[in-house]
């Protein structure tokens, strides 16, 4: 098995195309030796805690609504070339995703992380829901499998928070300065939305040099 590292935000448009592909490279590869990992970093590390209207803070961050609207039209344009549904008009605010953070955190320790990081997505880029609020996480937590309950306790406090804000800091310290960023068993980083066919490529490769490595 090869540990394949994800760094990656919930509301980065550019890390779910980067799943989809992904994604899309597994299924035609069902014997893949991956073992994916989902670790923190923020886009927006300084969003108040309540999150923002998304229109205004895209307008600032973009420089007004033309530049806003140029950005987000290519990112329209990709998602609709790769067939991935995303409803934009629906999206109202830009959450805070620390606690988001925190719920993938904790699904990884019942094993349930990528389905809680595919639920996020679908929650916020195709239903519009606010993936910044306490009651939305714990519908998505739930609907996952996982305790409800235990999860609403740990969100009511400030568990692990500060261990996403370190390991978001660290990435940073290493050189991760987007997402969606791949590490591939440690050594091999891949940064960006890599189409399906290079994940192809990286799988028939591993798959052809695999009978010639030493047993573990």
């Amino acid at each position: 098995m090869i540990k394949l590292d994800i760094l990656s935000d919930p509301i980065c448009p550019w890390c779910l195309i980067g799943k989809t592909h992904l994604d899309r490279a597994l299924a035609d590869h069902p014997d893949h030796p991956f073992v994916l990992e989902w670790h923190p970093f923020q886009l927006n590390p300084d969003m108040p805690a309540g999150g923002m209207d998304r229109r205004a803070y895209l307008e600032g961050k973009f420089g007004g609504k033309s530049g806003a609207d140029q950005v987000y039209g290519r990112i329209a344009d990709t998602a609709r070339a790769a067939g991935i549904e995303i409803d934009f008009d629906a999206i109202r605010r830009t959450p805070n995703t620390l606690n988001a953070h925190r719920l993938i955190h904790w699904a990884g320790i019942e094993r349930r992380q990528t389905p809680v990081v595919d639920a996020l997505f679908r929650a916020y880029f195709q239903q519009g829901r606010d993936i910044g609020d306490t009651d939305t996480l714990l519908d998505i937590a739930e609907e996952a499998g996982l305790d409800r309950a235990m999860i609403a306790q740990l969100l009511s406090g400030d568990a692990d928070a500060e261990d996403i804000r370190a390991r978001d800091a660290h990435a940073r310290e290493r050189g991760v300065t987007g997402v969606p960023t791949f590490v591939l068993g440690n050594q091999h980083v891949l940064p960006g939305a890599q189409p399906p066919e290079l994940w192809a490529q990286v799988l028939d490769e591993l798959a052809t040099a695999e009978p010639s490595q030493p047993a573990a």
